[in-house]
């Protein structure tokens, strides 16, 4: 059999239905930006593969660093052990979050980053005593696929079979410029007649939902009441992290820093399945008592990999380098004047860019994973790009690295497709 024969014999894809769905493209190697088939066909990945290999496929930086550690310690177990990767990970996180930021959890990938904050924010009150049982979230939030995350989450495509069976979640709209103090006192109503443990949050950027964007102003100003209703926030930055929205994390562009934040696709430049969930000291030390059963009882075999610390380190290494800060801004720039060439096309509305993100919206109506997204999709693809539309949504977001050239050619390719979509 051949690969593509034995793919279909043996393996089941995520979001897909296998029964409808398109061969896979058989990814045998990347570099830089690009991937390349089996058939020797090259691809600009313009989504740097769900936003995670943000510095480009196989950087050699990050892979000798993980061969080195390799060589020192592959892997033990972090219950009664610790590493120095682990350690000086935790350090260098330290310089770069919110100062608020005292302590990191490891998980292996951002949904369970998610559900270690939940349940977090859970126990934290149940160890005082004070049970809560409601979570509040944005409307079309999306924060993974496990039943804390995916109770977050409010998108139905992806929940619609589960929906009996998730905690009790009340959603709010994102704020927008206009609508700031509408959505402050729908949550003022909700903070007063609930046992709200948390607000969990995409900041700035909602991405699954279509990278939708909203008011830091806004954002801000939730922040500021749930802290003074005492009720946790916690950031899921694990799209909007490192570097994606113009600032380290998108939290840096707000006054009111949450109390924990989930990090994964990014931290380890997509090298390796890792995700941290850091906390404040007041959160930390609300599980420390001599009640054994008071302490977070919760593990991930993997926890804090010394491979996928050892790469994670690198990574922040090459965050903040001048090359790739500088690089970032340039994105940035030419992004802008993309969406202002592209926004006056009829077939084009809300042209939208926030730091390397780069999103607009089709005249076109069409279901999230439809027979015209697919063909979108498609049409993408045949041109030697990868995008990976959201419903009528086409966004890109590429690795820092990509070069002028194929950054061009990303938006010469979306401008074909809103000439040839109707």
């Amino acid at each position: 059999m051949t690969n593509q024969e034995k793919d279909a014999s043996y393996l089941w894809h995520p979001l897909t239905q296998h029964k409808t769905a398109k061969q896979p493209v058989l990814i045998e190697r990347a570099k830089g930006a690009l991937l390349y088939d089996d058939a020797g066909n090259e691809y600009i990945d313009g989504i740097a593969s769900w936003y995670t290999c943000m510095y480009g496929h196989g950087n050699e930086y990050i892979t000798k660093a993980m061969y080195d550690q390799m060589q020192a310690l592959d892997f033990v177990m972090f219950s009664g052990f610790t590493h120095p990767p682990a350690i000086t990970l935790a350090e260098k996180l330290m310089e770069i979050l919110p100062a608020n930021q005292q302590k990191i959890f490891f998980n292996d990938n951002g949904s369970t980053a998610v559900e270690a904050a939940i349940k977090m924010a859970f126990q934290y009150y149940h160890n005082q005593g004070d049970k809560r049982d409601t979570l509040i979230a944005f409307e079309d939030g999306f924060h993974g696929d496990t039943f804390g995350a995916m109770s977050a989450s409010g998108l139905s495509s992806y929940n619609g079979p589960f929906e009996d069976l998730l905690l009790k979640v009340i959603r709010i709209p994102t704020p927008q410029k206009d609508t700031i103090d509408a959505v402050c006192s729908q949550l003022e109503a909700v903070l007063t007649e609930n046992k709200c443990a948390a607000f969990i949050f995409e900041p700035l950027a909602q991405g699954a939902a279509g990278m939708k964007f909203h008011s830091a102003q806004g954002l801000d100003a939730l922040l500021k009441l749930c802290k003074q209703h005492d009720v946790l926030t916690i950031a899921d930055e694990i799209m909007t992290g490192f570097g994606k929205t113009g600032t380290d994390f998108a939290v840096d562009q707000l006054e009111n820093k949450p109390d924990v934040m989930c990090l994964s696709k990014a931290l380890t430049a997509g090298m390796f399945p890792l995700s941290i969930t850091s906390c404040t000291q007041t959160i930390f030390d609300g599980f420390l008592s001599d009640e054994v059963h008071k302490g977070f009882f919760h593990a991930h075999t993997f926890s804090a990999h010394p491979v996928g610390c050892a790469a994670a380190i690198a990574g922040i290494e090459l965050l903040q380098s001048t090359e790739i800060v500088a690089r970032r801004k340039e994105i940035e720039e030419k992004h802008h004047a993309f969406a202002k060439a592209i926004s006056s096309h009829p077939n084009a509305s809300q042209v939208r860019v926030k730091g390397v993100i780069f999103a607009l919206d089709l005249n076109v109506k069409m279901e999230r994973y439809g027979n015209l997204r697919d063909e979108l999709y498609q049409f993408f693809m045949q041109r030697g790009v990868a995008l990976r539309p959201l419903g009528n949504t086409i966004y890109a977001l590429p690795p820092y690295v990509i070069t002028n050239n194929q950054l061009e050619k990303i938006y010469t390719v979306i401008e074909e497709a809103l000439d040839n979509f109707n």
